[in-house]
């Protein structure tokens, strides 16, 4: 299985739109997880033609629709438990911070800092897409993959 990931899209505010090539990388995933900071649903609304989305609202996410979003959710897909959720505060230890809101799952996925981040904290997978419009905090754009098979993988894509 196949789950494409993305956050901190921040539409229309960081640029008018996603970027096409994730919609490129994306038309062949399972499913889509958003971790927040949406700002408009129409994100939502043409991630949701490709493939099924989970989402939940970030710091940014208080106006019309998307502020009434889950602020985290546990997603149980292909016998793994991925939690998703925003994040908060400063993007030192952020990853740390959000560990402490799940337990029992197998990866949580999170944006916030716009840093991507694919690592292992104990036995969870700690990933971050980055963000694929905004580079702020970030060396680049960028949003990422899950691979979910006998284990669960991440991979970072960059955009140029």
């Amino acid at each position: 299985m196949k789950i494409g990931v993305i956050s901190d899209t921040h539409i229309p505010e960081a640029s008018p739109s996603i970027p096409v090539e994730v919609f490129r990388a994306f038309s062949d995933v399972d499913m889509i997880l958003h971790a927040g900071d949406i700002l408009d649903m129409i994100v939502i609304d043409e991630l949701s033609g490709l493939a099924e989305v989970r989402v939940v609202r970030g710091n940014m996410d208080h106006y019309g629709r998307t502020r009434s979003l889950p602020e985290a959710v546990t997603v149980e897909v292909a016998g793994f438990r991925i939690g998703l959720t925003h994040g908060r505060g400063r993007p030192k230890g952020l990853h740390e911070r959000v560990a402490k809101s799940f337990s029992g799952v197998d990866c949580i996925v999170f944006g916030h800092s716009h840093q991507p981040f694919n690592k292992m904290l104990g036995d969870v997978l700690m990933f971050n897409p980055g963000s694929p419009t905004d580079r702020r905090f970030a060396p680049y754009r960028s949003y990422g993959i899950l691979e979910l098979g006998d284990t669960i993988t991440g991979r970072i894509i960059r955009i140029n």
